[in-house]
């Protein structure tokens, strides 16, 4: 029995040719997006065979401060485009994010590698840290951006509302209670929906991977059981933590909200 299949690069360019399915689309439709996807394209396969050198590289040096300076990195990009997502911005914005995104992806992923993966000869092993933090950032950050968005648009569409609010002594918590919680509720959907159909309509990747790798199925399972719960934590504590920390941001300590600062 074969493990895996060893992909040449005819196989995979192959595969890239499916990418001209989206550009006949574009050009039936007269989206104008191609330039988009040409871009996109060459930037998925650019970033993703770098990516294949760095994990080479790292797993050969095997050193923890590699794997952390590493982890710093992609966590700097995952707070920035967090930020960048959001339609309005604020001063502040990206520092917001980036703690957001640190603090809930590098906590939840520390529990995961301490207790659940607790026989690992090494706590920093590259083959799990990396890809466990790559996979929590990416799905936290989604969540992270969507509630910030939900958050900053619902004060400006209700602003005459939590006004009022604090003209009639309510405190900054109080008045934005309702807008912060429609923004927490709404970054967690994606997450929930997905554990919702998991297994039934859709196959994660990285069960996928294993699977196709050679990997026992229950134990892919298994694996991906400990990620969705990963994601779905990080993404409820990134959550929380952007739009309890927008809240402190936009509104001032004697609670008069700063609506001048969102643009």
């Amino acid at each position: 029995m074969v493990d895996y299949i060893e992909l040449s690069n005819a196989q995979v360019a192959l595969a890239a040719a499916l990418i001209v399915i989206n550009g006949i689309i574009s050009v039936v439709l007269r989206l104008r997006i191609e330039k988009m996807l040409v871009l996109a394209s060459v930037r998925t396969v650019v970033q993703l065979a770098l990516v294949g050198l760095v994990l080479e590289w790292i797993f050969h040096v095997d050193r923890w401060y590699v794997v952390i300076a590493i982890a710093a990195v992609m966590t700097l990009v995952a707070g920035w485009t967090a930020a960048a997502r959001s339609k309005r911005t604020f001063p502040g914005l990206r520092l917001i994010t980036t703690v957001s995104v640190w603090a809930s992806s590098w906590t939840l992923t520390a529990y995961v590698l301490f207790a659940v993966f607790c026989d690992l000869p090494k706590w920093y092993e590259p083959q799990y840290a990396i890809p466990l933090l790559g996979m929590v950032l990416g799905n936290a950050l989604n969540g992270i951006s969507v509630g910030l968005s939900t958050f900053t648009e619902s004060l400006v569409r209700q602003r005459g509302q939590v006004e009022t609010l604090i003209a009639l002594g309510a405190t900054r918590h109080e008045a934005a209670a309702e807008p912060m919680r429609e923004a927490v509720r709404t970054g967690m959907i994606p997450i929930i929906n997905s554990m919702m159909v998991v297994g039934l309509v859709s196959l994660p990747g990285m069960m996928t991977g294993q699977v196709i790798s050679g990997v026992d199925p229950a134990q892919a399972v298994r694996y991906q059981i400990v990620i969705m719960f990963l994601i779905a934590g990080a993404t409820a504590l990134g959550t929380v933590s952007v739009v309890y920390l927008s809240m402190l941001r936009l509104f001032a300590t004697n609670h008069r909200f700063r609506r001048e600062l969102i643009g």
